[in-house]
């Protein structure tokens, strides 16, 4: 089966403690919400410490123009997406050499925060030596499931093409889609939360002689993968595109809505593969935020020692959208797992949505 064998993260340059952030809130909404200190303990339960920026704090601090912070995004994502690919295809803790970039057959870029057209990886390929005919598949909208849905489509691309080395990158620079005059809750929430991350996975198939350049003595391979689609629930999570840009919208019901319907979900994914939940090993989960890892635990009934890894990464660098998940799941590969350990990923995202994926090390 397609197995993920190296993975990289690049931190953006510009660290901000969760103390600075709610006293930049603090700034921000005070004369807006009569009860702002309430509001503000979001930044401390929320449990992350610390975010990562490509801007420092006081250029949030001006008012910018869509165009403007469109621009930073498309100049920071070619930055940071190309430093990511360098550093997934030449990782010397999954590879026991470079691969090419010649050989990459096909790159699915995966972001939801800014927008580009030629593509962030057409701009990428113009600084690295791919081949001219390398397939480009940008794929726009997903939000936080973005990054387990592009792992699932680069599955299926190298079953399609067994021989295939494929890469899966990620940049979302959610600090750019900051809306200084948007007082609403959700705003609010979402400064507390989300923050800027970049990651690349390299996935390749089951005839592309991984055994010549793999370090580890086990890899997760994708044995099969889900995406559902909740019906009639739009405006759980997403954007609204306005004149000054994208704006945030991030239903207080989000932990709710997963407790009532992740479960079943999961159940019915697991059962085709002949598995239950009882079976798996690893819980591979973006975490979207504390509560939305709470309520993993509650709907799934797992222990809460199963999204250790998850809240770790959402306390030292906070909720990269889709990105997060490939910083998850580097973790467990540096881990160098056991052999036919099996791991659940699983994202969620607008629409609402879920991604499921099943990975066995092998």
């Amino acid at each position: 089966m397609p197995t993920i064998i190296s993975i990289a993260e690049v931190i953006p340059p510009c660290e901000v403690n969760q103390h600075q952030a709610s006293e930049f809130a603090r700034e921000l909404f005070a004369e807006s919400f009569k009860d702002i200190e309430r509001l503000l303990r979001a930044f401390q339960n929320g449990q992350i410490e610390k975010r990562y920026f490509v801007k420092n704090i006081d250029w949030f601090k001006e008012e910018r123009s869509f165009e403007e912070k469109n621009n930073a995004y498309i100049d920071s994502a070619v930055i940071l997406g190309k430093e990511a690919i360098e550093k997934c295809l030449t990782n010397p803790v999954f590879l026991t050499e470079d691969i090419p970039f010649q050989e990459i057959d096909a790159i699915f870029f995966i972001s939801t925060t800014g927008i580009a057209t030629p593509s962030i990886e057409a701009r990428i390929m113009n600084q690295l030596p791919f081949h001219p005919h390398t397939k480009r598949v940008p794929i726009w909208g997903l939000g936080c499931a973005g990054g387990a849905v592009g792992l699932s489509r680069a599955y299926e691309y190298c079953l399609a093409f067994p021989h295939a080395k494929v890469l899966v990158l990620s940049v979302e620079l959610c600090s750019l889609t900051f809306q200084r005059n948007d007082l609403s809750k959700s705003n609010l929430i979402g400064t507390s939360l989300f923050a800027d991350g970049v990651a690349c996975a390299l996935v390749c198939g089951t005839a592309a002689n991984i055994s010549n350049f793999r370090r580890m003595k086990t890899s997760p391979s994708i044995i099969a993968t889900q995406s559902t689609l909740m019906p009639n629930s739009l405006d759980v999570m997403g954007w609204e595109i306005k004149d000054k840009g994208l704006f945030v919208v991030f239903s207080r019901d989000i932990p709710h809505i997963i407790e009532g319907w992740l479960k079943p979900n999961v159940n019915e994914f697991l059962a085709e593969n002949q598995l239950d939940l009882g079976e798996i090993d690893y819980f591979i989960a973006h975490p979207g935020g504390k509560k939305v890892i709470d309520a993993y635990v509650k709907s799934l009934e797992i222990a809460a020692s199963m999204t250790d890894v998850s809240l770790e990464v959402l306390k030292q660098f906070g909720n990269m959208s889709s990105a997060t998940i490939f910083y998850v799941l580097k973790r467990f590969m540096e881990k160098d797992l056991p052999q036919n350990a099996l791991g659940l990923g699983t994202a969620l995202g607008p629409g609402f949505s879920s991604e499921l994926l099943l990975l066995r090390w092998v």
